[in-house]
């Protein structure tokens, strides 16, 4: 069992009783499972209540009956899988919208990592140096692209270093910022220096390329959010009352309403800061996820244990389709 809180105690209390489908008590929970996709931590709870067990996951949180999923492992995959696929609500395309700036950071480091499965000899895993340097000057061509950076002269667009130390000592700047801005120059600084040096090795290796890919990955995850925060103008916890917990609250002016603005807003004490133009409003800018050739309606589906036949509410379960050569051996051997 994982340690929890009271609070998450409730909080999970609370979403069962709001959302099971019929009157009931809980018996008894524990925190049984947690695991982290994409910066993403579902927590897994075994819930037992008056009327059966479920299981109930969270961000976004649902319940799955243990009836239906009495594998702990079929339920998380079966989460996972929903969190990628449910409709896009307005919330969502928020935080699409938050990343699309460096949308092409990410897709450098996708593609690096799918070239490293494929890597066999030394000229693969130079090429993976390659690919982790262009995700670096993506980073910084992104950062210069979403906020303006007060400095005369400027450096050139595709030096990493100038950039590099101009980023860090403007969004982490002062002496109370020291730590912190050594060690993000540190992570940008020695991921480039890495990445460089496989580019040219000629006793490049596997574990080389994978070493450059987790240090560029973990280097750029961090300052993509640091710029991000920088250029939203976001403190580092409420100048009310100290509270870290400030979230992002988005609108639009009267006078400028095909223009989204961003302001972070503190969930303690309500205090809100100075809206940000973030970019175009929704439908005046691509998604990131696109559906075609499927109807929008809401009909859901239970699974049947073992999962073989599916059935809408109300419903009788229908079979599965088999082939007609099913479980037939070929007359001709």
């Amino acid at each position: 069992m994982l340690s929890a809180t009271e609070e998450e105690k409730a909080d999970v209390v609370r979403y069962l009783l709001s959302q099971s489908p019929a009157r009931t008590k809980v018996t008894f929970l524990q925190k049984v499972y947690s695991e982290a996709l994409i910066g993403h931590r579902h927590d897994v709870w075994d819930v037992h209540t008056g009327k059966g067990r479920w299981w109930v996951i969270t961000n976004p949180t649902n319940l799955y009956s243990q009836e239906q999923f009495p594998n702990m492992d079929l339920a998380v995959t079966f989460h996972m899988g929903l969190c990628l696929r449910i409709p896009r609500t307005q919330q969502q395309r928020k935080s699409d919208r938050r990343i699309i700036p460096f949308g092409s950071v990410f897709t450098h480091l996708v593609e690096a990592t799918d070239a490293l499965g494929q890597a066999q000899n030394v000229p693969d895993y130079q090429a993976i140096g390659m690919r982790a340097r262009e995700a670096l000057l993506a980073f910084i061509r992104a950062a210069q692209d979403i906020t303006e950076w007060t400095m005369e002269p400027a450096p050139k667009r595709a030096d990493f270093r100038a950039w590099t130390d101009l980023i860090c000592n403007t969004a982490l700047g002062g002496s109370a910022q020291q730590e912190r801005r050594h060690l993000f120059k540190a992570m940008l600084t020695e991921a480039w220096v890495f990445s460089n040096w496989l580019t040219h090795a000629h006793s490049a290796t596997w574990h080389d390329a994978e070493a450059a890919i987790a240090a560029v990955e973990h280097a750029l995850g961090l300052a993509s959010s640091l710029v991000l925060r920088h250029a939203r103008e976001v403190p580092e916890q409420c100048p009310e009352c100290g509270s870290p917990h400030l979230s992002p609250q988005e609108g639009w002016r009267e006078d400028l309403p095909e223009i989204a603005w961003e302001r972070p807003v503190c969930g303690d004490c309500g205090w809100m800061g100075k809206g940000v133009p973030i970019g175009p409003r929704d439908g005046e800018t691509d998604e990131l996820f696109i559906r075609e050739g499927a109807d929008e309606g809401d009909d859901c589906v239970i699974m049947t244990v073992p999962l073989v036949a599916l059935k809408k509410p109300g419903e009788g379960v229908k079979p599965a389709r088999r082939g007609r050569n099913v479980g037939r051996k070929n007359p001709r051997g």
